[in-house]
């Protein structure tokens, strides 16, 4: 017997949301990212299956080999750029894009002994004060990007959203403002729009647009879930009961003794934990689903068990199928109750766990 905790990766709910990001975004090319192992979906598999998609976003050019090596002839984007002119050699052999965000990376090109001209996205800073120029600093970095023989002429101009996943917000139109005020003067295809923005400020689809999140299934707005999108949950984390035992009333449950049971009362162990990705601060109450019923997380969370309060799962047996976020269970809740985000639940989930591939709806 395996350990009953496993992944299931739908692949048909992957392309069903890209399908939904083409419909949102219907005359701009897609740059899927798909970083952090594609946000913990499994690289390969992932870029595989989004066939259709412009090009590819990623974080290192780690992540970049490792689809070439699969296979992968899309367009690559290093969305961080070279760290080091080391790396420009294997940029220009594997024919990688790369976003440039400050002036070191513009001198590393400069310096290289690349011969192909490599295909550079400029980083504008609209206003996260993360990565890229300044608006003050562009002209310098926009004439020496077009100075320089090694690099493509087409040039993309970029941002990045600090605040679109709040539709309340006006940081986004500020942002937006901008940076189509500091591409006025400038000749490029132009990106802007994370996953959030795709979904509620279409104003910012322009050229291109980068979805990452709500490609597997997620929602990136503030309290809402994916089938507030008509988004479907590419991955569903599952275990199985492998204990049950009565539990007397003002009895602990779990380490730090936090949780004391108010009755005598019915006790389940689940074969999940933060060994496995499921999180270590979730509280308790955080919604579980056994038996296609929900109940609650009690106590704290093991390495690699949690404990759960079964009083209203009638004839519960050890063996009963348990899903910890998925299909039924959106993972945004599971992370709200756990203070954390999607994303940190997704990508955290360990390598020790089994997965299983669905390729149907």
């Amino acid at each position: 017997m395996t350990r009953p905790a496993q992944v299931i990766i739908n692949l048909a709910a992957l392309r069903h949301n890209f399908s939904r990001v083409r419909s949102l975004a219907p005359n701009s090319r897609i740059i899927s990212v798909v970083k952090a192992d594609a946000y913990g979906h499994g690289l390969v598999r992932v870029a595989r299956k989004l066939s259709d998609t412009d090009a590819f976003g990623v974080a290192c050019i780690e992540e970049a080999i490792e689809l070439r090596e699969a296979g992968i002839d899309k367009p690559i984007i290093l969305l961080e750029g070279p760290y080091s002119v080391d790396e420009l050699p294997d940029i220009e052999q594997m024919r990688l894009d790369i976003v440039v965000h400050h002036h070191e990376q513009i001198s590393m090109i400069e310096q290289s002994n690349i011969t192909k001209p490599v295909n550079v996205w400029l980083k504008i800073d609209s206003g996260m004060h993360r990565l890229g120029f300044a608006v003050d600093e562009l002209e310098d970095a926009w004439k020496r990007l077009k100075s320089c023989q090694k690099i493509s002429p087409d040039i993309v101009l970029m941002t990045h959203m600090a605040d679109a996943s709040d539709p309340d917000s006006d940081k986004t139109s500020l942002q937006l403002k901008v940076f189509n005020e500091a591409c006025n003067t400038l000749a490029g295809s132009r990106s802007a729009a994370n996953s959030a923005a795709v979904i509620a400020w279409p104003e910012t689809h322009v050229e291109i647009v980068r979805p990452g999140l709500m490609l597997y299934g997620i929602s990136p707005l503030e309290n809402c879930i994916a089938a507030d999108h008509d988004l479907k949950p590419v991955m569903s984390l599952q275990s199985k009961l492998i204990s049950i035992k009565t539990v007397a009333k003002g009895e602990s449950v779990g380490y730090g003794a936090d949780w004391c049971c108010p009755q005598t009362m019915p006790v389940g162990i689940v074969a999940a934990g933060y060994g496995d990705g499921f999180p270590r601060h979730a509280n308790s109450g955080t919604p579980i689903v056994i038996n296609d019923t929900r109940c609650q997380v009690i106590g704290n969370p093991s390495m690699d068990m949690i404990t759960v309060d079964l009083r209203n799962i009638v004839n519960a047996r050890v063996g009963d199928p348990v899903e910890l976020w998925g299909k039924t269970l959106p993972v945004e809740e599971v992370a709200r109750h756990a203070d954390t985000i999607p994303y940190e639940l997704v990508s955290g989930v360990h390598k020790r766990l089994k997965v299983i591939i669905h390729d149907q709806d």
